[in-house]
């Protein structure tokens, strides 16, 4: 998955290279042909794509990531006590340990990502040390639970930190074996004469993720919360080290670099991510959110027999009525984590590069749409027009609110770079893209305008949540319809004299067209 995408991204910089230097050419091919052992071409056969391994890999770290809010979620409020203040103890310990501990691990997949960048194809030694680091992401969970049980004691964060720097040395290791087999990695970088040069700065990044997290350790023992603080300096590292880079450059002028340093692993915003990688990591958190809202029902929601017989004179039906609000609460969940979806499938279907700033916006929104079982689990946990329920659907709506706005934060950042990211008709001035602004705003502002329907009409605020999520469907069905009469209007009013764009017949190649999903709402 991804794999042709990545070979064309690593090949355009290296293509780059050999046109600098002027040595790009058919003998250069030709001697590293004569370089390659009889030993080199026999391990060769027993190599294959990194297909399958990267789809496992993103499957099992999509799960991992998304199973973290179950602790959360199943924090228990009792009736009598205020949700501000449960919400504010668990906004100080739980849901910021998993915020952090989620955006860590994608983190880690994204570094993941890269790697395979560089790596095209695997033999069973890579598999095998590829599945030891995945074993050790999948222990992440439990030290997230310590950390968030035991937030003052220091064994949580211990074990994370000695999770991740394990990890950081089982790359380093799948680093080194990939380059001393040289079959194994891009093959334009076969051919290229700086592999040692690629190797040193690819250990160098790999370990600095590590490296952060053997000082977090350390300072656990010394001040607690600046490990924390190390451990959060972890995700936004690129983009700290380019501010540095910039300050340095301000003061002691532009420090001149090689090109090869801009080859592999930058820190620079605009580096490409596979694109198929990120889409499938993020189907993986969405059909994982959608399926743990039914985990709660399965458990809670089927009513003992003895209980049928005994209080309902055996009548299933007049038991089940009482379970009412959960059901209500489960179908519009799963509505609402199936359009979050829809849209995301929207804005990537017309996306035609992912970069690194794009992937972290994106792990941003699958953070929220990760609390939404949380936002399930408090709708329908507390008395009807009680405080408790006021703020639990108020919770809600700033849940859906950042998972949607997130999306739009994407396209907005893709805008910057249309003629490179996103496709023609969603580009500034394009036939799709007053409905494309129309469909990633559709979330965010009904979201608010839910929120501050529920302040100012307290009584019916269940009312109106439950409204929004069985409106907001039927919305994306006439979105399209909605969009172009405004539009309508618009021109009507303010450029009456214009002729209709639809009107206009324009020749276009294939390249231009509009995907064929785009047209479907």
């Amino acid at each position: 998955m991804g794999d042709n995408d990545d070979s064309e991204i690593i090949e355009h910089h290296v293509d780059e290279e050999m046109e600098k230097k002027g040595t790009r050419s058919h003998a250069a091919s030709s001697s590293f042909l004569e370089s390659v052992t009889p030993s080199d071409r026999e391990g060769n056969s027993g190599t294959q794509s990194s297909h399958r391994l990267l789809a496992y890999s993103d499957a099992l770290v999509s799960i991992i990531a998304t199973v973290m809010i179950l602790p959360v979620a199943h924090t228990k409020v009792e009736d009598n006590e205020e949700l501000r203040e449960s919400f504010q103890l668990l906004l100080t310990t739980k849901i910021a340990v998993y915020l952090m501990t989620f955006l860590i691990v994608t983190v880690a997949w994204a570094a993941h990502i890269r790697l395979f960048q560089v790596i095209v194809r695997i033999d069973d030694c890579l598999a095998l040390l590829n599945l030891a680091c995945m074993m050790l992401i999948t222990f992440l969970p439990y030290t997230f639970s310590l950390m968030a049980t035991f937030p003052k004691n220091v064994l949580g964060i211990l074990l994370f930190c000695g999770c991740v720097m394990v990890m950081g040395v089982i790359q380093s290791v799948i680093v080194l074996y990939a380059f001393s087999r040289p079959f194994l990695l891009n093959e334009q970088i076969q051919i290229s004469e700086n592999q040692t040069f690629y190797k040193h700065h690819i250990l160098k990044v790999i370990m600095r993720v590590p490296l952060m997290c053997f000082f977090a350790s350390i300072f656990s023992f010394i001040f607690f919360p600046l490990s924390y603080m190390l451990l959060a300096i972890v995700i936004f590292l690129p983009y700290i080290s380019q501010s540095l880079k910039w300050c340095r450059s301000k003061a002691i002028g532009q420090v001149e670099e090689t090109p090869d340093s801009m080859l592999f692993y930058t820190y620079l915003p605009n580096e490409p991510l596979s694109k198929d990688r990120v889409e499938a990591f993020s189907d993986g958190v969405y059909a994982i959110v959608a399926t743990l809202l039914i985990l709660d029902i399965c458990e809670d929601n089927v009513p003992d027999p003895t209980v049928v017989q005994n209080q309902f004179g055996g009548s299933l039906i007049a038991a089940l009525q009482v379970y009412g609000p959960e059901f209500l609460a489960y179908f519009g969940s799963f509505a609402t984590v199936g359009l979050l979806w829809f849209v995301h499938h929207s804005l990537f279907l017309h996306v035609t590069k992912t970069t690194r700033f794009m992937g972290l916006l994106n792990t941003f929104s699958l953070a929220f749409v990760g609390g939404l079982p949380l936002a399930y689990q408090l709708t329908h946990e507390f008395p009807h027009n009680s405080r408790n329920e006021l703020e639990a659907i108020q919770i809600s709506c700033v849940i859906i609110f950042f998972a949607g706005i997130f999306q739009l934060t994407i396209w907005v950042v893709a805008l910057y770079s249309e003629q490179e990211t996103l496709h023609p008709y969603v580009r500034y001035g394009g036939r799709e893209h007053v409905f494309m602004l129309a469909k990633l705003a559709l979330y965010p502002c009904v979201a608010l305008g839910t929120f501050f329907l529920t302040c100012i009409l307290s009584k019916f605020s269940a009312q109106i949540f439950h409204l929004m999520e069985i409106t907001v469907p039927f919305a994306f069905l006439v979105l399209r319809l909605l969009v172009r009469a405004g539009l309508a209007l618009l021109r009507l009013i303010f450029c009456p004299d214009r002729p209709d764009p639809r009107s206009v017949v324009e020749e276009e190649d294939d390249e231009t067209r509009v995907p064929f999903n785009a047209l479907v709402t």
